[in-house]
């Protein structure tokens, strides 16, 4: 299933900072931002329900985050 999220994530240094913690909780998924988007959408291609923990994890680091329908 593919997940789409608005985010804040502005820079590619951003994307590189929170990258180890997306990988860490979804070690199996593809995923990417695209920050030339005006929503900096983040991306998830995963067979696991992972909305709620990537909007927290997010949030944690001081993200916004919002899933897209």
């Amino acid at each position: 299933m593919i997940y789409v999220f608005k985010t804040s994530v502005r820079t590619k240094i951003q994307a590189k900072s929170i990258k180890p913690h997306i990988d860490q909780i979804l070690p199996n998924a593809k995923w990417n931002f695209d920050l030339e988007d005006c929503d900096k959408i983040l991306r998830i291609d995963s067979e696991e329900n992972i909305s709620l923990p990537i909007k927290n994890l997010l949030k944690n680091h001081n993200f916004y985050c919002e899933e897209l329908e």
